[in-house]
């Protein structure tokens, strides 16, 4: 008998890409999030934007804040429904942990949405904001480090 192979999602990988640059990250959780159908189905199609989206507590639970997933021709979504808050799923030691960090004065910021396995799942960090020489000593770097693969390539 013939083997059946599974069909393999082409999922996209929705990532915060100015959380790394504009905070100092410490620890990382993966947790759970509350979606529709319709917005699971948009965020497989890769069709989410977690740019400037953050992580607020609300009465001991966990929420997701203007994260944006934007709709297309055959899956609409009505503007309240694109960036409404959405409940993610913590384990409460998780969830008390974030609280602490919180109320230190760190942000939990979301840095991934891994769109992979059977459930959508969010990774989020907590992290200390940056000051701008900060950025500005990590845009230095960056520059020193492709400067110096350029001329590793060229010898």
């Amino acid at each position: 008998m013939a083997r059946q192979h599974k069909k393999k999602s082409q999922s996209k990988s929705i990532q915060n890409r100015r959380a790394r640059f504009d905070y100092q990250l410490g620890d990382e959780f993966v947790v759970g999030i509350v979606l529709n159908g319709r917005e699971t189905k948009l965020l497989r199609l890769g069709r989410g934007q977690l740019q400037g989206a953050y992580v607020n507590v609300r009465g001991g639970e966990l929420f997701l804040l203007n994260a944006t997933i934007h709709p297309t021709n055959g899956i609409p979504l009505s503007e309240s429904e694109t960036i409404q808050d959405r409940k993610l799923l913590a384990k409460r030691k998780e969830i008390e942990k974030l609280i602490a960090a919180k109320q230190q004065g760190n942000t939990i910021v979301p840095l991934e949405l891994l769109t992979r396995g059977r459930f959508i799942k969010l990774r989020i960090a907590v992290g200390k904001g940056k000051k701008s020489w900060d950025k500005r000593d990590a845009i230095k770097k960056r520059d020193d480090s492709i400067n110096t693969q350029r001329q590793i390539r060229r010898s």
